[in-house]
């Protein structure tokens, strides 16, 4: 069953849901809508020969941070990852992230796959952004990029996320975390090239 934007409030209010920051404007009748943040991961495709999951083959990539006001151009065919402004999660109900149509109907893919979130997971999720497009689309920070659902489970969880010591960035073995913003963490495995967007 799903949460109605009356249960999505009172969740919020009972600290049941993390959803920060929370502002009851992005409530729609049975989803939230969650914003485009300012972290972008492009791969390098000059560097990168060919990806081979098999043999742990990952492309290198760049991280860019769009400051606010500013814009990033996702090209046609070009898959990169983004992040929310809103970190979110929740030890109690199941959690789903879903493009908007508005975004759907001009090529804007926000994910490929991976829209669930586990119970006792609080992230700032990543967004696997694809231009489906044959014109390119201007993404801004802020933007209303995708919405979320909230469910109830049918009993609790023998254990939940947080107690599995598995996160969202060790589960990509290409994945090399920023050195800014949200997702900053002090040991990274790969270098990372960091871009600032500076506003004009």
């Amino acid at each position: 069953m799903f949460l109605s934007d009356k249960d999505i409030h009172a969740a919020v209010k009972k600290g049941e849901i993390t959803l920060e920051p929370f502002e009851a404007k992005r409530l729609q009748p049975a989803t939230y809508d969650i914003r485009l943040g300012n972290t972008f991961i492009v791969n390098d495709a000059h560097s990168t020969k060919a990806i081979d999951p098999a043999k742990g083959i990952y492309p290198q990539t760049q991280t860019i941070e769009v400051a606010d006001g500013d814009e990033f151009v996702l090209h046609p065919g070009v898959s990169i990852l983004g992040y929310s402004k809103e970190k979110f999660g929740s030890d109690n109900y199941l959690i789903e992230v879903n493009g908007k149509s508005s975004l759907a109907r001009i090529g804007l893919i926000v994910h490929n796959s991976a829209s669930i979130v586990n119970p006792g997971h609080v992230l700032n999720i990543a967004l696997e952004l694809c231009n489906l497009n044959n014109v390119p689309i201007v993404l801004r920070p802020g933007m209303e990029i995708a919405q979320l659902s909230f469910s109830t489970l049918s009993s609790g969880t023998k254990k939940s996320y947080k107690q599995t010591g598995r996160y969202h960035h060790n589960n990509f073995l290409g994945y090399v975390p920023p050195k800014t913003g949200p997702l900053a963490r002090k040991r990274t495995t790969k270098k990372t090239v960091t871009k600032s967007v500076k506003k004009k």
